[in-house]
C-alpha cells in the first residue's frame, strides 16, 4: 500500500500561473513554483544518467507555464511545458521532496536523488 503522504489528492495549475499546488492524502498542502519544477526536471535530456539531480537554471526568456499534466499510472506525473518540454516523469515521491512549502523548504538549489 502506497503511503498517504505520497498519494494526490488534488493537483491545482490554473493556465497562467507560476505555482502549482497539490494537496497530499496526509492533509499535507505542497506548494511547487514552475521554476522549480522545471530546474529540477528529473528527464535524462536534462540531468543525464548519473542517478542524481541537480538544479539547471533556465534562461529568463523560458516559458515556466505547464501546458498539461499527465498520470503516469499511480505514481507520477508527466508535465508538459509550453515550450513543448515534455519528457520529466515526476514520481509523487519526487514532487513530495520538492516542496517548497513554509513546512517543507524544499531542496533550494541542492543535488537530490533520482
Amino acid at each position: 500500500m502506497i503511503e498517504p503522504k505520497f498519494v494526490p489528492k488534488a493537483i491545482r495549475s490554473p493556465r497562467g500561473a507560476r505555482t502549482t499546488e497539490i494537496d497530499w492524502a496526509d492533509g499535507h498542502k505542497g506548494v511547487y513554483p514552475h521554476a522549480i519544477l522545471r530546474g529540477y526536471c528529473p528527464c535524462a535530456a536534462c540531468q543525464g544518467h548519473s542517478g542524481t539531480i541537480t538544479f539547471i537554471p533556465h534562461d529568463e526568456g523560458i516559458a515556466l507555464e505547464i501546458d498539461d499534466m499527465k498520470p503516469v499510472g499511480n505514481y507520477a506525473l508527466e508535465l508538459v511545458w509550453f515550450d513543448g518540454h515534455a519528457s520529466g516523469i515526476y514520481s509523487y515521491t519526487y514532487l513530495r521532496a520538492l516542496c517548497q512549502c513554509a513546512e517543507c523548504h524544499g531542496p533550494q538549489g541542492e543535488t537530490i536523488p533520482r
